[in-house]
């Protein structure tokens, strides 16, 4: 079993460089870490065993696929960053009146999504602080669930964006660095299984593809987040937006493709497909200090990704109404919409209404995109928006949620 002392020295250098000024004052580190936040949030502990459940070993190669095409969706995501929203801002698209509806209703797409998915992560965090306290508690987590969102809500109005910039920014950070020695821990124990003849990947045939590309399909919105880069413009111009927004979308599918190439020999003995603790559980397989750092790193991305979205969710509204509401505010309307989410209905039984809400609202970006494109000649990048629209649709229509 790999030195925990090792394991502990790598997560301290990443975050030590992490936590350095020049790195934390960077603009286009800030930049990038909201979408990074939501992008690699609690999908993080739950994508190994959905898609091991899916697809056993040929995991990466599905990973590969999801990849892929969340990040043909930025691309869409970053063409109306670069072309659709100055065609707004001026109004003088000859598809005006198309392109305000459809971005309108795209936009309130999203809005519900966000408070809804800020509730599921936060209420998500609560339940797993008391589970590893070994409490049960409805009233006590949708209490503390409150007082995180209290939190976030006073921060925000406060101190702005940059505020809970400051704290989605801290808490990516131990992520991040936790994340870094899981990764080397899973490496060290895979390499000495290998060479020992201990561990194996097995590839079983797919027998049911329709069922298994729409449990794949759901897959894909666990990697959703990046969305958020544009929603940050009163704070960063559209070249950073759109260059970090790709940062985030390269750097977090480094770190998934890594994550699933390492932990897929493992993950065959747990059979659990929407459980957390099946990780931790692997984790206490490679080193004995694993498990209380991944329960540090899985309430850090429940934080941060909820900050991340009421970030998103705050530029949004400033958006929506053409910026008579200020971000702060739609950050406390945010907070007050998931507090009376948290307390009148189950999180968990709505969840997926945000999942087809997010691929719905990415659809409708597609719709934007097209639109903007039109006499542009972008011929190629107009067929590439109506083929990731067509995925986007049968995902609406088909996909199976996952919870993360």
């Amino acid at each position: 079993m790999i030195e925990n002392t090792l394991l502990l020295a790598v997560a301290t250098l990443v975050a030590v460089r992490l936590f350095l000024p020049r790195v934390r004052d960077s603009r286009d580190w800030r930049a990038t870490v909201t979408p990074l936040a939501s992008i690699i949030g609690s999908g993080f502990l739950v994508a190994a065993p959905l898609l091991y459940h899916a697809v056993n070993g040929w995991s990466v190669l599905a990973m590969a696929g999801i990849v892929v095409l969340a990040y043909s969706i930025g691309g869409v995501v970053r063409y109306n960053i670069r072309h659709a929203e100055p065609l707004l801002e001026s109004g003088s698209s000859s598809d005006r009146l198309a392109l305000t509806v459809t971005e309108l209703l795209s936009s309130l797409v999203l809005s519900i999504a966000y408070v809804i998915s800020v509730a599921f992560y936060l209420r998500l965090l609560a339940s797993f602080v008391l589970r590893a306290l070994e409490i049960e508690s409805e009233l006590l987590a949708n209490v503390i669930t409150t007082g995180i969102l209290v939190f976030i809500a006073v921060n925000g109005a406060w101190r702005g964006l940059s505020g809970l910039e400051r704290l989605e920014e801290s808490a990516v950070n131990v992520k991040l660095s936790i994340i870094a020695a899981l990764l080397v821990g899973l490496a060290w124990f895979d390499l000495s299984g290998w060479l020992e003849g201990s561990i194996d990947v097995v590839f079983h045939p797919v027998t049911d593809w329709p069922d298994t590309l729409r449990n794949l399909a759901g897959v894909l919105l666990i990697v959703q987040g990046f969305e958020t880069s544009r929603y940050l413009g009163a704070e960063y111009d559209a070249q950073t937006r759109i260059r970090t927004m790709r940062y985030a979308q390269l750097l977090s599918g480094v770190v998934y493709l890594l994550f699933i190439a390492l932990i897929t020999p493992l993950v065959s003995d747990f059979h659990e497909s929407h459980d957390e603790t099946v990780i931790i559980a692997i984790s206490a397989m490679v080193a004995l200090v694993l498990p209380a750092m991944l329960t540090v790193a899985a309430a850090m991305s429940q934080f941060s990704a909820a900050v991340a979205d009421t970030v998103g969710s705050g530029g949004l509204l400033a958006d929506i109404s053409h910026h008579r509401l200020t971000p702060s505010r739609g950050y406390i309307l945010v907070s007050l919409a998931a507090i009376a989410l948290v307390w009148s209905a189950s999180i968990f039984e709505i969840i997926s209404i945000a999942s087809r809400a997010f691929a719905a609202y990415y659809l409708l970006q597609c719709v934007v995109a097209l639109l903007a494109a039109r006499g542009r000649g972008h011929y190629w990048q107009q067929a590439g928006f109506i083929g990731v629209g067509v995925v986007l649709l049968w995902v609406v229509i088909f996909a199976i949620p996952a919870e993360g």
